[in-house]
């Protein structure tokens, strides 16, 4: 018992001991901060008693005229940055006369090569003679962004006939899919989490109904959205090249020439017909024994015919009838 009233006591002491260390710090805390205070103002009346101005507290400046102009640039700057771009589907007509199609048909192909494009399409139409252009027609599609420079580079190979550049604004379509897009997974989740909620096979059946309609709307969407990125992302040029018209023209083939090839179109002529009647010749062989049977056939109903018709016209006389005589 003893010992125990002498922890108690020596805890109350250390207890008292540390209240006081306490209230000691807090005390000379204070006056050090009542003294700095004072010292200060003692220190602002000694400098104004100089004559020297006292020390006011520090004013951002006002922003002077460019510079409020240039925040406001900034400002607008920031806007148009966070302002989508539209998205446009370009299409470009291009027609070109040239003086050969085929090297101008070779060079468009290394320019859309280089432009890292593609032909879609090419037709070559040649003309029966010299007095109609020979003209060739390509679709080629390009990336967006070189769309200008593949179309100036095509300008210098002839000499420009049209010109036309269209687009179409469909930002408004893919906005409105993704957006549909994202509601339609969103409800994907929440098909799933019923799924696993649900416990009767019904809710089970009618869930999973509801899933597979909505998964087809989600690829629907899905390639309708990749489908307009992809012609937003590649131009399409229709170009269309023409040779000019030769002033020469081809001189007509004189009247010997012409008798010549006359004479061996008859000649080949005459030669495929005589060809072609020894082919009969030998297929009407071929088929003889069938026109045989077919012709006995024929002359044999014919003798049965004419027996039978005679037959009864020459009937023998009765023998009454010669006595009677």
């Amino acid at each position: 018992m003893p010992q125990l009233a002498q922890v108690n006591s020596n805890q109350a002491n250390n207890r008292t001991k540390r209240l006081l260390i306490i209230i000691a710090l807090t005390t000379s805390s204070a006056l050090t901060i009542t003294s700095c205070s004072s010292g200060g103002g003692s220190m602002n009346q000694a400098l104004s008693k100089a004559g020297a101005p006292m020390a006011s507290p520090a004013k951002a400046p006002a922003p002077s005229a460019p510079e409020a102009m240039d925040v406001a640039a900034e400002k607008k700057t920031s806007n148009e940055a966070a302002k989508p771009r539209p998205q446009l589907i370009k299409r470009a007509e291009l027609t070109l006369i040239v003086k050969s199609i085929d090297e101008s048909t070779k060079a468009v192909s290394k320019l859309v090569q280089k432009q890292q494009g593609d032909i879609l399409g090419f037709q070559n139409q040649k003309p029966p003679d010299s007095s109609i252009r020979h003209t060739a027609s390509m679709q080629i599609r390009v990336p967006e962004e070189k769309l200008d420079s593949t179309l100036n580079a095509m300008a210098k190979l002839g000499t420009v006939e049209n010109r036309a550049l269209s687009a179409e604004d469909v930002t408004d379509q893919l906005v409105d899919s993704e957006a549909r897009l994202r509601n339609l997974r969103k409800s994907e989740e929440m098909v799933l989490k019923i799924m696993d909620r649900s416990g009767s096979i019904g809710d089970v059946l009618k869930a999973s109904q509801e899933l597979g309609k909505i998964r087809e709307s989600i690829e629907r969407i899905d390639a309708q959205l990749k489908s307009l990125r992809n012609q937003v992302a590649y131009s399409t040029i229709n170009l269309t090249l023409e040779a000019a018209v030769s002033a020469t023209q081809t001189p007509e083939p004189s009247i010997a020439l012409r008798m010549q090839e006359s004479w061996g179109k008859a000649t080949h002529s005459v030669s495929e017909f005589t060809l072609s009647l020894f082919a009969l010749c030998l297929w009407l062989l071929a088929y003889s024994p069938y026109f045989l049977l077919i012709a006995g056939g024929v002359y044999g109903l014919t003798r049965l015919r004419k027996q039978s018709v005679i037959g009864p016209v020459q009937e023998p006389k009765s023998p009454s009838s010669n006595i009677d005589g």
